[in-house]
């Protein structure tokens, strides 16, 4: 059975979706990334020397942490939807598997890992205080460019992220979907395509009962 380290409402919610998607026994440990609360203790770095989340036991290998840990949400998740393809959350051709690998490269790198982090963590881009709300605000105008993107991409008609059905990649837009609702952007006003897709995502049941799980619904 693995074990799923995770941070309620974090990056790692995407992660948890999948989990209940597939349906599998697992067993989930919280570990706050609110200030370090949890990823930063001195256990879990033992365990996992990056200090985030989300990370998953039970995979055969390692990167520098504990043996069997996989850590890095691209990883968990193309990892688990191999492993689970009666689950059906990559589509079944190679083109179709690399658009999803797409849209979850760009959302980890571009959208959480420069717009999100510039908003919330500006301290990883420049040490001075006095800079860090330019770095904020730069981050807020590149999480709604990168929004904007989201919404012309999926306004051609498309039923979900990768044409044809439910993928990994719609579980990983729940996290900023709701993230956008948390720094107060108006979704549905400002992207309407995006927000018919996120009815349909976070009406599916394995959903639900995540945001429920996270304290989220």
């Amino acid at each position: 059975m693995h074990r799923f380290y995770h941070s309620p409402g974090s990056c790692s919610l995407a992660t948890h979706i999948v989990l209940e998607e597939i349906g599998a026994p697992y067993e989930a440990e919280i570990r706050s990334a609110k200030n370090g609360e949890g990823t930063g203790a001195a256990d879990y770095l033992a365990l996992n020397p990056k200090g985030r989340v989300p990370a998953l036991t039970g995979v055969p290998g390692g990167a520098g942490g504990a043996p069997d840990l996989l850590t890095e949400t691209i990883a968990i998740l193309l990892f688990l939807a191999r492993s689970h393809p009666e689950a059906e959350l990559l589509p079944p051709d190679a083109a179709g598997e690399a658009r999803c690998l797409e849209w979850l490269s760009w959302i980890a790198i571009d959208l959480h890992g420069v717009g999100y982090s510039q908003l919330w963590r500006p301290h990883r881009f420049v040490d001075d205080p006095a800079l860090h709300e330019a770095v904020k605000a730069k981050g807020l105008a590149n999480i709604r460019a990168a929004y904007d993107h989201i919404e012309r991409v999926l306004s051609d008609g498309r039923d979900w992220a990768v044409p044809g059905r439910y993928t990994v990649a719609d579980a990983y837009l729940v996290v900023f979907w709701l993230w956008g609702r948390r720094i107060g952007l108006a979704m549905a006003a400002d992207w309407p395509t995006w927000a018919r897709l996120m009815d349909k995502t976070l009406a599916r049941p394995a959903v639900r009962r995540t945001l429920a799980q996270e304290g989220l619904a």
